[in-house]
């Protein structure tokens, strides 16, 4: 699974000490010692020579091809962490900059006092997309760390018109990171790569596989979705009025009747934020997570074992729980979520699952935090 690679990488930058500050790297776009290097071979590609106005990830790893943009005088475009306040800052160094202004202009801190707010009506018209991966294959299949902003960022910039059918993008790793991906694990929305630069390569995918030709509204998901990203409400809104079908996917039809058994499990737990139906209900096999606390007794008391997982930031989402179940697979029949007291509670139907789960979860960084993940120590519905 996508997980399963991400953690190896994560593992192996870790272990072999290739691992730099911000640490640990393990839930994040990882830097690498040679990121520098890695980055000034973007100055060497003819796509970046041609580009005028270029957008790079606000990654660690990335911050040498902000420089590098900077210091070749092109416009440069940085999303706003997370989309919460917006689309993208685009750095203006002041007139007269000089080096040093110009690497302070590169970090966070720089991009934080050298940039103003461009929005969906801003006029952008980017060459060139420079984004962090966890892990790529040299066919250009790409995974991130996992939340889908990269993905979500390019399909907001075809909305706006500001890149193109033929805009290249290029992502920035270490070489152990460049691996052998399946295709199969790639899903429509995800974001591939045309050029992978490394501290000792530069590779040209020649990647064929369509980029996301916009927001897929009917994979979005309203209450956590437009939730976490305002300004994907005012997208919505305007390609709303344009005619478009912007369904969401737990307000399609096609999901609310039985239909629902015959798409994937992955992509029915992506789509339900909503309480579901009891279990007994469900189509069999089928999975289900539960918003609210649930009791295990309800059914099949002696079949359920439930898992404790602790230490959840307050910040986290239980979209972002849910998602890395899915990736984890280790999916539970119903979750309870208690975000007040940071825990949930998964109930499994089975002892092996919950085991993997434990294993899984123990020590994941989610939202900054490292999970505690055990068996809870009572099946009673109190805990």
């Amino acid at each position: 699974s996508k997980w399963d690679i991400r953690e190896k990488v994560w593992e192996h930058l870790e272990a072999s000490g290739l691992a730099e500050f911000p640490r640990p790297v393990r839930g994040r776009i990882p830097n690498f010692k040679g990121s520098l290097q890695a980055c000034s071979s973007l100055g060497e590609l003819d796509v970046f020579r041609r580009a005028g106005e270029v957008k790079v990830d606000p990654d660690k790893p990335l911050e040498g091809a902000r420089l590098a943009a900077l210091q070749a005088r092109k416009t440069l475009l940085v999303p706003t962490p997370r989309l919460r306040t917006g689309l993208f800052n685009r750095i203006v160094p002041p007139p007269g900059a000089t080096k040093e202004i110009l690497r302070r202009c590169a970090t966070s801190q720089g991009v934080r006092d050298y940039s103003v707010p461009v929005g969906l009506d801003g006029k952008a018209q980017v060459d060139l997309v420079v984004v962090g991966s966890v892990a790529v294959s040299e066919k250009g299949w790409r995974i991130g760390k996992g939340e889908g902003y990269a993905d979500m960022e390019y399909a907001m910039m075809v909305c706006m018109g500001a890149v193109q059918e033929d805009t290249p993008v290029v992502t920035i790793v270490h070489d152990c990171q460049v691996l052998d991906i399946a295709e199969e694990l790639l899903d429509d929305h995800d974001l591939t790569v045309d050029y992978i630069l490394t501290p000792t390569r530069t590779i040209q995918t020649n990647c064929k596989r369509p980029k996301p030709q916009g927001i897929m509204w009917h994979k979005a998901n309203s209450s956590e979705m437009l939730g976490k990203i305002p300004i994907l409400k005012t997208l919505r809104c305007r390609e709303k009025q344009a005619g478009k079908d912007v369904t969401l996917q737990d307000e399609h039809p096609a999901l609310a009747n039985t239909n629902r058994a015959a798409i994937s499990n992955k992509k029915v737990m992506a789509a339900n934020p909503q309480p579901c139906a009891a279990p007994g209900s469900a189509p069999v096999g089928q999975p289900h997570v539960e918003s609210d606390p649930v009791n295990p007794k309800s059914e099949g008391s002696d079949t359920i074992t439930r898992v404790c997982v602790g230490n959840l930031p307050g910040s986290l989402r239980m979209s972002e729980l849910k998602s890395a179940l899915r990736e984890l697979q280790v999916v539970p029949v119903q979750l309870s979520w208690q975000g007040a007291q940071h825990r949930a509670f998964l109930d499994y139907r089975d002892q092996g699952t919950a085991d993997r789960a434990v294993s899984s979860l123990q020590g994941l960084s989610l939202g900054g935090n490292a999970l505690r993940a055990e068996l809870a120590k009572s099946q009673r519905s109190k805990g």
